[in-house]
């Protein structure tokens, strides 16, 4: 038992203290930037489906953009929306020659929808956002001026959580975004980011791949660029704001399907995990991805092997106490979710992606997929 008990704790403390720590022992590599007279075209993709509520500010947010409106493209695909979401883009499209609707009938999901629209990109760079997602002005040319350097393939940007009044999100997923944020800058001074975050992406043109409609666009197509031997790098200069879920049940189905699609993402796209070929990025995909979807696997060891421990000395009686105390707080955040206590918070949200990951990997076992959900509704 005490065998197991240790070799969860190191396993656990590689990926969340470990890896980072080693992330920052490793070489660096800098990143040139482009001077304004050199932006390339932009097209900026929005899928969209019933988003009656978002879309119109998100529009008007690519169009306020200090970007040249003349080398600026904005293309909403909407998957087949109920609403007026189409009727408000129509607008926008009627009022600015730049603004342009596609729609995806019948429905087929996000990465269908992006297929879709590659198929009318005849700039550059290609821009992703959600519907939602709302850029700090100077975010777009952050984003593209990273692509002076030919090596470049994929840009993310820098997303935090709000509220709806827009100030910022205090605890849980807010701290899980600083340190994803905080793992992303290692990661893209080393070589590549592993995962980004979707909303606030871009591309080189040339690098796009079709992919399937059950693939998740947000993790494959960077991996798709690392296959090309091109580099995925953070811009923390481009900062996306966006809504956090409201309640405890949607963000966990988001999380479920978010890891779902990972865990179908990395099957799909194995051969990256091979040091002979890939060398540190097979690491850093195998150390951020794989092992923290799996962490719950020696959470779970840790517990059960420190419940059998109990009485072998003060040490394991002080641990167990620490671990049924840590998941009391994650309790009490769930019961609680407006509660403002950081500790609560961070207990909760942690215990909530762990345990959206072990559900995701069940439902991968079991083969299922997802293509198409209700957005912000996980």
């Amino acid at each position: 038992m005490e065998f197991f008990f240790w070799l969860s704790i190191v396993i656990l403390f590689y990926i969340y203290i470990g890896y980072p720590l080693l992330l920052s022992l490793l070489p660096k590599q800098k990143i040139a930037t482009r001077s304004d007279d050199e932006l390339p075209t932009v097209t900026v993709i929005i899928p969209a489906f019933n988003e009656q509520g978002v879309i119109a500010a998100t529009i008007q947010n690519k169009l306020d953009q200090d970007y040249p409106a003349d080398k600026l493209q904005i293309i909403v695909v909407s998957d087949e929306s109920e609403d007026n979401t189409d009727s408000i883009v129509n607008d926008f499209e009627n009022k600015y020659d730049n603004v342009k609707l596609l729609k995806q009938i019948p429905r087929q999901g996000k990465t269908s929808g992006l297929n879709l629209a590659f198929q009318e990109i005849k700039s550059e760079i290609i821009v992703f956002s959600d519907a939602n997602s709302i850029f700090d002005l100077d975010a777009m040319k952050a984003l593209v001026s990273t692509f002076s350097d030919p090596a470049v393939g994929y840009v993310t940007g820098k997303m935090v959580y709000v509220n709806e009044d827009g100030s910022m999100v205090g605890d849980g997923c807010s701290a899980y975004m600083k340190y994803e944020n905080h793992m992303r800058d290692l990661e893209s001074s080393i070589g590549s980011v592993v995962g980004v975050d979707g909303g606030i992406d871009a591309m080189r043109t040339e690098l796009y791949t079709k992919l399937n409609a059950d693939q998740l666009p947000d993790f494959v197509q960077p991996l798709k660029v690392v296959e090309q031997n091109r580099r995925v790098v953070y811009q923390p200069k481009a900062i996306l704001k966006e809504e956090a879920l409201s309640d405890n049940g949607s963000e966990f189905r988001m999380r479920v399907r978010v890891s779902l699609r990972a865990l179908w993402a990395l099957s799909d796209m194995r051969v990256l995990l091979n040091p002979f070929k890939y060398g540190l990025f097979s690491l850093q995909l195998f150390s951020h991805k794989v092992m923290r979807y799996l962490a719950f696997v020696p959470l779970i060891i840790a517990f059960i092997c420190n419940v059998a421990l109990l009485g072998s000395g003060a040490f394991y009686n002080l641990s167990l106490f620490a671990q049924i105390i840590f998941y009391a707080l994650a309790f009490v955040g769930h019961n609680n979710p407006e509660s403002s206590n950081k500790w609560v918070g961070l207990a909760h949200y942690f215990c909530l992606i762990n345990v959206a990951a072990a559900m995701a990997s069940l439902r991968f076992v079991k083969g299922e997929k997802i293509v198409i959900w209700k957005p912000r509704q996980g």
